[in-house]
């Protein structure tokens, strides 16, 4: 038993090899593009931005998604008024969590880009004439930090895997059991997922913040942060 464990223990942290290798890549970018903390804080933005938006859309249309298969895989004649009914609520349903979201997540996101321009600003002369940034800057936040985006993708790459199909729950109340329910009760969370991220992003930048008025903003700091942000703490959580 406890030879299994082991090795479902060594397999997992076998299969993050993707976060290393965003680890490296991150680093790569960084180093080769000679960043500042100007660049890292509003690259971890970007990517906080684009990966949550995206996990939000895919979590969102995740039900629509799973409809959309059963539906196009029922054959039964005379259930297509019925499906395009069921459909269109699920579809309605699934476009509110998108508006009421981007509202929300990008609320958040204007928020700190306000607080970086500030700060950390990308264009000086536009800080100088504007409270807030305007489409200049964060087309240039586009620009200059798309490259970083890959690897934030890579590191959140679990979010858009294939979920399995979900069993139906006999209330049993084996340990198997529980562990199913409380898998599809985490997929629920995969919406507030982005949120965690924005703290993080958030604690990110004031310690980027911190270290550059006590003149620490070095490498070696930079890759204490980023092995912070993209290592798997996930597989911590799972019990060997």
């Amino acid at each position: 038993m406890n030879s299994t464990a082991a090795t479902a223990a060594r397999s997992r942290w076998v299969e993050a090899w993707p976060d290393a290798l965003a680890f490296v890549g991150g680093l790569a970018v960084a180093w080769f593009a000679r960043w500042q903390t100007t660049d890292l804080v509003w690259s971890l933005w970007l990517s906080s931005l684009v990966v949550g938006y995206a996990m939000i859309l895919w979590s969102s249309t995740g039900m629509l998604r799973e409809f959309a298969v059963g539906a196009g895989t029922d054959r039964t004649p005379g259930t297509l008024p019925g499906k395009l009914l069921v459909g269109s609520l699920i579809g309605g349903g699934s476009l509110m969590m998108i508006v009421f979201f981007t509202v929300h997540f990008g609320g958040f996101h204007f928020g700190h880009s306000v607080f970086l321009n500030q700060f950390f600003p990308v264009l000086p002369e536009a800080k100088t004439t504007h409270l807030w940034p305007g489409f200049e800057t964060y087309a240039e936040v586009v620009k200059r930090y798309w490259i970083f985006l890959p690897v934030a993708f890579l590191a959140e790459r679990a979010a858009f895997a294939s979920k399995p199909a979900k069993p139906k729950d006999d209330g049993a109340v084996t340990a198997e059991a529980i562990a199913a329910r409380k898998a599809r009760n985490a997929q629920g969370d995969a919406l507030f997922a982005p949120y965690k991220n924005v703290i993080r992003m958030h604690l990110l930048i004031f310690f980027f913040a911190g270290a550059s008025f006590a003149k620490l903003d070095n490498f070696a700091i930079y890759a204490v942060v980023y092995a912070v942000y993209f290592f798997p703490w996930r597989l911590l959580k799972k019990r060997t």
